[in-house]
């Protein structure tokens, strides 16, 4: 690995990056990540993330050298959980307690709000588990998305 190469994007694995001027790092010309790099260990670390994620250049591919934050992790899931579960089960426990009577026309409707809410939820907490992992496919989209945007903005100006 040397500043004078270029190499697939270990985040978005879609871009590639290659070295700064006069900087000892690289950038992503896709998804804009920057990274250092350490070329005696042909390591590369992202910078503008919160996460400190770090990669080791094989020789063909990236393999991921630091392991997620523990105690980040251990919060994000206790979040999930939390999101998940409380709102549904706050809903499950009142439709329990109060629940409509048999014969009603509105039976029905516990059981999809219930439904909906757990629903809803696991998609809010599939979204946070995505961003905190920082899955590649997710990340590309994403890029593309905010450059689709960013490309009609420019058109409409016009």
């Amino acid at each position: 690995m040397s500043f004078d190469g270029t190499y697939r994007c270990p985040i978005c694995r879609y871009g590639e990056i290659s070295g700064l001027t006069l900087m000892d790092a690289f950038a992503c010309n896709f998804c804009r990540h920057i990274f250092t790099a350490n070329l005696p260990e042909q390591k590369v670390q992202v910078v503008d993330s919160v996460q400190p994620m770090s990669w080791r250049w094989t020789g063909q591919r990236w393999r991921v050298t630091t392991q997620a934050d523990l105690d980040l992790t251990v919060i994000v899931w206790l979040i999930v959980v939390i999101l998940v579960l409380v709102p549904a089960g706050g809903m499950w426990l009142a439709a329990y307690t109060f629940p409509p009577l048999p014969d009603s026309p509105g039976a029905w409707v516990p059981s999809v709000w219930i439904s909906a809410t757990l629903a809803v939820h696991s998609l809010i907490a599939l979204w946070l588990l995505v961003e905190h992992y920082q899955v590649p496919f997710y990340v590309a989209a994403r890029v593309r998305l905010q450059t689709w945007w960013s490309d009609r903005q420019a058109q409409s100006n016009r």
